[in-house]
């Protein structure tokens, strides 16, 4: 299936998407920069609105909303997109090698991922970070990492049993390649849109993920991310004393991401399946409509 960076950049979602996420990841690259005050530090009253000084508002304990939402982007972007893309790895990994060899390797792979995917993820992350306490970036990542693969791996088998027997694949079969290069050169190039369709799903489910076991307590609460900032904003009754502005920063960068990475993932399933682009027909009817209206009126 064609796949490139100018068909990509041809749909005006995924060009929004995309800004979106370079901003936001511009945001926590250049954060000293923009924020030049420790994101821990006392520097207002409690719970003072929103001023020139203070862009964001404070918290209860005086510190900076707007210092604390750019620094808290890193480790949440970080956790997000690395733990989404070893979801997606392991997922496509174990889908490939299923899908193709089928047999025996297939049976036991399938039963390990309906065992997985049978399980409620959310309740098994809350279990699992309750075992182990206060939980760090990265035993966060691992653990949503270990539990969410089984929805891509199933994807990515169902497509590669339906590639193992085209001609193709077949074709380089016969002339003796070697199983690892069909699967990774012949198979895998073109399973790129729903690779993209699983990226960008693992990312948006990580961080959400990560926000949600953060916003149960069990994050690091000395680490500033926007889940904990939900944390303390909720502990602090920041929406019963009016202090929208705790609350709604963090909310407001998940948003934001969530946003920019669905307008993504609609340009991948409309390159992954065509008969999804209604724009350019949409529009071609409207301008030939348009046309018929005027020729109508002229004719009268």
């Amino acid at each position: 299936m064609r796949f490139g960076l100018q068909l990509l950049f041809r749909q005006k979602k995924a060009v929004a998407g995309l800004i979106i996420i370079a901003a936001l990841v511009l945001m926590a690259i250049f954060a000293p920069i923009l924020a030049p005050n420790d994101p821990a530090a006392r520097v207002g009253r409690s719970h003072q609105p929103p001023t020139v000084s203070h862009y964001f508002g404070t918290t209860k304990m005086g510190r900076d909303v707007y210092s604390q939402f750019v620094w808290g982007a890193r480790p949440s972007l970080a956790v997000g997109f690395a733990t989404g893309l070893a979801i997606t790895a392991l997922g496509t990994v174990i889908g490939l090698i299923a899908g193709y060899f089928g047999g025996r390797i297939d049976a036991t792979l399938d039963l390990a991922t309906n065992a997985v995917l049978v399980i409620p993820n959310i309740p098994l992350l809350i279990l699992l970070a309750s075992f182990a306490g206060t939980v760090g970036p990265l035993a966060i990542m691992t653990i949503i990492a270990l539990t969410s693969w089984p929805w891509g791996a199933r994807m990515t088998r169902a497509q590669t049993m339906a590639l193992r027997n085209r001609e193709f694949i077949t074709a380089a079969r016969m002339v003796g390649e070697p199983s690892w290069r069909i699967i990774f050169v012949e198979i895998l190039p073109n399973l790129v849109p729903l690779i993209g369709i699983n990226i960008v799903g693992s990312i948006i489910y990580a961080i959400v993920a990560q926000t949600t076991l953060e916003y149960l307590g069990f994050g690091d609460p000395l680490n500033v991310t926007w889940g904990t900032m939900l944390y303390n904003a909720q502990n602090s009754s920041a929406i019963i004393v009016g202090a929208w502005w705790d609350i709604g920063a963090p909310a407001m960068g998940i948003a934001l991401v969530g946003l920019g990475l669905a307008l993504l993932n609609f340009t991948f399933d409309e390159i992954a399946n065509p008969q999804l682009r209604s724009g350019p027909a949409l529009s071609r009817w409207l301008r030939l409509t348009r046309l018929r209206r005027r020729e109508l009126e002229a004719a009268a």
